[in-house]
């Protein structure tokens, strides 16, 4: 489970820098690092990656506010929000079932 107040929406999924306030009329926006951003879209990338690193890590995408020792779970260098999630390269296609992808022709 990711935490309910996790910055999906405003978390830029291409460099992981955290945008201002957000009113939810705003449905795209661009990141200083020019992505340009489907709302929806980008909190479904930093979604899956954020549910990935907890799956992965075992432990909560905010550190816990108190645990035995005082540190939280994980303890890492901060990544993008989407290190690790492989990009399509152009003409590749997706694939779910778990083969090997082709290239588009």
């Amino acid at each position: 489970a990711v935490d309910r107040f996790f910055p999906s929406s405003k978390l830029c999924s291409n460099c992981g820098t955290l945008q201002g306030r957000m009113p939810l009329h705003v449905r795209t926006w661009t990141c200083d690092c020019g992505a340009v951003h489907d709302r929806d879209v980008n909190a479904a990338k930093n979604l899956l990656a954020a549910g990935l690193a907890v799956s992965a890590c075992g432990a909560g995408v905010r550190p816990q506010r108190s645990t035995p020792g005082g540190q939280s779970a994980v303890k890492q260098e901060a990544q993008r929000a989407t290190a690790g999630i492989p990009r399509l390269q152009a003409g590749e296609e997706v694939n779910l079932s778990g083969r090997e992808s082709r290239t588009a022709r």
